[in-house]
């Protein structure tokens, strides 16, 4: 959001484009493996060729071991730039810094932020034949690259461009959980869609909701076509080969991170600053538990880091099965039932409710309801929005 100890997980190995071209899908295609949308060569590259080419990726972005935007040129596509989201096009930037225009070292070409307002969007997309989107989600509503999806097939929309989505499994996929957002009052960055905190989509599967409840301006629809990974179901537990963020180290930090992402609406440590992020909870206090960590500064988390300096008391969750673990409100209610400032608790209400999507759970908390009960009230809105999410799904579902 760091080594991930899965990196081994797909391993594969690039034909030569040159030999012949008989068969362009690395050799993990050919087993039972799960395959990426981008590892998918076969089915996408030919009809790239002759056109010039955007993409918005990042360090996720890869085909094999190789990053996407190298394999493209290295296949002769004309790529002309390149979008990043959050955290940069390399994954170093800080969490909510700016992201600048700058060049690619590797490759030489421009790169431009889709993260925050750029006002040079629309005519860049304008200036290409198709756009790629190729970045892998975490499956909860707040983590921005699905923002940035939006806001492509919004651009690519209104240049009546292709937008070619080379899809991904989602980590947190094997589960549907958590409030819906509500109205557009609490739309932003990290609340954009109308839908449950932990979504249980893939970005294709994602788009094909945009296009198909009409959520781009004017009820405007953009022209995509989905590449699918192949052996996938939601329910298979699929660990990312590559970390899609500084703060999201492993397997067990991508699994917690729904679960813990509302204590950033509070001054509450979940670990950002240390070696291990989204994987333990602490507070300056001794009442809250015997772990102690503190929190400094670790590359990709020196900004924002709450309770900087400061021994924390808490907990360790990092010895959790991660296949185990599933969305619940258990740690913030228990933090917040051990504090003496519950009126202080979340200490950035805006914020929260944003992460929340309503300010119907900051009222629950403060009410005294418990996990149980708070879990319970969103049991109608999930009904309705599962019915929704059904309409648009490429793969076999968990239920």
């Amino acid at each position: 959001m760091v080594n991930f100890s899965i990196l081994s997980i797909i391993p594969t190995i690039l034909l030569s484009y040159l030999f012949g071209c008989q068969d362009l899908q690395p050799a993990s295609s050919k087993s039972n493996a799960v395959t990426t949308g981008a590892e998918r060569l076969n089915e996408y590259l030919p009809g790239l060729k002759g056109k010039t080419v955007g993409l918005l990726g990042n360090q996720t972005s890869v085909v094999g071991k190789d990053h996407l935007v190298d394999v493209l040129i290295e296949n002769g596509i004309d790529v002309k730039f390149a979008f990043a989201p959050e955290h940069g096009f390399r994954g170093k930037i800080e969490r909510g810094e700016k992201v600048s225009h700058d060049i690619d070292e590797k490759s030489g070409i421009e790169l431009h932020s889709l993260y925050g307002k750029n006002a040079k969007a629309d005519s860049i997309v304008a200036s290409v034949d198709v756009m790629i989107y190729d970045l892998q989600d975490v499956g909860a509503r707040f983590y921005t690259y699905i923002t940035s999806l939006h806001r492509l097939m919004q651009l690519c929309a209104d240049a009546d461009k292709k937008l070619l989505i080379l899809d991904r499994p989602n980590p947190n996929g094997d589960q549907v959980n958590g409030p819906v957002r509500k109205s557009d009052k609490f739309k932003s960055g990290v609340s954009y869609h109308k839908i449950a905190m932990v979504h249980g989509l893939t970005v294709g599967e994602l788009a094909k909701m945009i296009n198909g409840e009409k959520w781009l301006d004017n009820g405007v629809q953009c022209d995509i076509k989905v590449i699918k990974v192949e052996n996938y179901t939601h329910s298979t537990l699929y660990e990312p080969p590559v970390i899609p963020s500084p703060s999201l180290p492993n397997y067990l930090s991508i699994r917690l991170y729904p679960s813990l992402c509302l204590f950033e609406g509070t001054d509450v440590s979940i670990g950002r600053g240390t070696d291990f992020p989204f994987q333990v909870i602490g507070y300056s206090d001794p009442r809250f538990g015997n772990f102690t960590f503190t929190p400094g500064n670790r590359e990709g988390m020196s900004a924002h880091v709450e309770q900087q300096g400061e021994l924390c008391y808490g907990v360790d969750l990092r010895e959790i099965d991660p296949r185990q673990v599933k969305f619940t409100m258990k740690y913030f209610i228990d933090f917040y039932n051990r504090s003496d400032f519950k009126k202080e608790f979340i200490t950035r209400p805006d914020f929260f409710n944003k992460l929340a999507g309503n300010s119907d759970l900051q009222e629950k908390i403060e009410s005294g309801w418990s996990a149980e009960e708070i879990e319970k009230s969103w049991e109608s809105d999930l009904v309705a929005y599962k019915k929704m999410r059904k309409k648009y799904l490429l793969y076999e579902d968990f239920e």
